[in-house]
């Protein structure tokens, strides 16, 4: 089982926190979404792995395995949680790629490497696990990032945190090689209504084959706690709009 895009090249990624409004946002988008649910919610694999299973049988398996707001002290439980359950789409940190993808054991999960903005045009920051964070910031070539996230079996670029659109110009060149080098690219952090569409042209004018927006706190009912459906609705028109 794979994961849906839209015209063969989009697909949203927005949180869940009920599986009812899991299955109403999976219809909005025809399933062509990725729905984040977080293992920082849970205190344990296993509630984790329970939980999750209610969702993927409701909406095709349709779901994202997340950190929770990239937190990288959730790499192994993402991992494991994966492994468990084999989710259409994982999240993790740049160095953890290869073992999630091991211990899925599988080429199917669509999984993206996080790396950061830097500041400069044409580099990334790739020091986005546990430990290394903590370290002087390692910022390479984005090209050579993108090799080093294939060869860990990675098959999308999460770049995160953007700050909306902070880095742009940044977004721009990091797709431009993702395009080049038949990678998926996945823009997070600050994304609105406001800037998705902005920011979802910019990629697809750089030619990236597969792309994964995540549009998190920005559409969440804060009474609720759930992902607006309106919003969702808005969001999946412009999709369909920009993918024409």
């Amino acid at each position: 089982m794979t994961l849906n895009f839209y015209n063969d090249k989009v697909c949203l990624n927005v949180l869940t926190q009920s599986v009812e409004n899991a299955v109403q946002i999976n219809e909005i988008t025809e399933g062509n979404v990725a729905l984040g649910i977080l293992t920082a919610s849970y205190d344990t694999v296993e509630e984790a792995i329970d939980d999750m299973k209610r969702y993927q049988k409701e909406v095709d398996n349709n779901i994202s395995v997340g950190l929770g707001n990239g937190d990288p002290s959730n790499w192994k439980k993402v991992a494991e949680v994966s492994a468990a359950i084999k989710p259409k789409h994982i999240n993790q940190i740049f160095t953890a790629v290869g073992y999630t993808r091991a211990l899925v054991g599988s080429d199917e999960p669509f999984i993206n490497s996080m790396m950061s903005p830097s500041g400069k045009p044409g580099f990334v920051k790739i020091n986005t696990g546990e430990l290394s964070r903590n370290f002087e910031d390692a910022i390479v070539p984005v090209e050579t990032a993108i090799a080093m996230a294939k060869e860990s079996g990675a098959n999308s670029i999460k770049f995160f945190p953007m700050k909306g659109l902070k880095a742009i110009e940044e977004l721009k060149v990091l797709a431009e090689a993702c395009a080049e080098n038949d990678l998926g690219l996945e823009p997070t952090g600050g994304i609105n209504l406001n800037n998705f569409e902005e920011i979802l042209q910019t990629v697809i004018d750089a030619g990236v084959k597969k792309i994964i927006p995540h549009v998190y706190s920005s559409i969440i009912d804060k009474e609720a706690n759930l992902t607006k459906l309106e919003d969702v609705e808005t969001l999946y028109e412009i999709i369909k709009r920009v993918t024409k």
